[in-house]
């Protein structure tokens, strides 16, 4: 073989002449995955305390036409204004001006001296709501459960000018 040339083989630029071997794909099966994180999930609601909405059972007369006696020194009037002022009196007295945190200490005693008080809750038309549903949760928390709720007229607003 003469004059012919012997060229060496060349390596290809970039690999370094050497060979990788091929990497074997990994495969992870999910489906325990979902088995888990279902459990967790009915773990998490059945151990979770849900708040119960507190409310307040109110029975309604059936018809508005039917009247009640009541006798006056059973009678508790309690008349709340559109300032947040409160005066409370029994049967004809004159209303008294109470603070919001004396409320309870009276509804307790006035209770226990008469078995059979009802309460009459009278807040004026401007008054706000959260006001009425306070007083109706110191009476609940007085154990007094005969109360009615009533609009406040123009004599209420008269009574309670002259109040002490």
């Amino acid at each position: 073989m003469a004059g012919a040339d012997v060229v060496a083989p060349k390596a290809p630029k970039g690999k370094g002449g050497k060979k990788h071997k091929k990497r074997v794909s990994v495969f992870i099966d999910m489906t325990p995955m979902v088995d888990i994180m279902m459990l967790l999930i009915t773990f998490f609601m059945l151990t979770t305390v849900f708040n119960t909405p507190q409310t307040m059972e109110i029975n309604l007369p059936p018809d508005s036409d039917v009247k009640v006696e009541v006798a006056e020194t059973s009678l508790l009037t309690i008349r709340a204004t559109a300032d947040g002022s409160i005066y409370v009196n029994m049967g004809m007295e004159t209303p008294q001006r109470i603070q919001f945190n004396e409320l309870r200490p009276l509804l307790v005693d006035r209770s226990k001296s008469n078995p059979k008080l009802v309460c009459l809750i009278k807040v004026e038309r401007t008054g706000t709501y959260e006001l009425m549903v306070n007083i109706m949760d110191e009476l609940n928390l007085a154990n007094i459960t005969r109360f009615s709720i009533a609009p406040f007229k123009e004599i209420d607003g008269q009574l309670v000018a002259q109040a002490i």
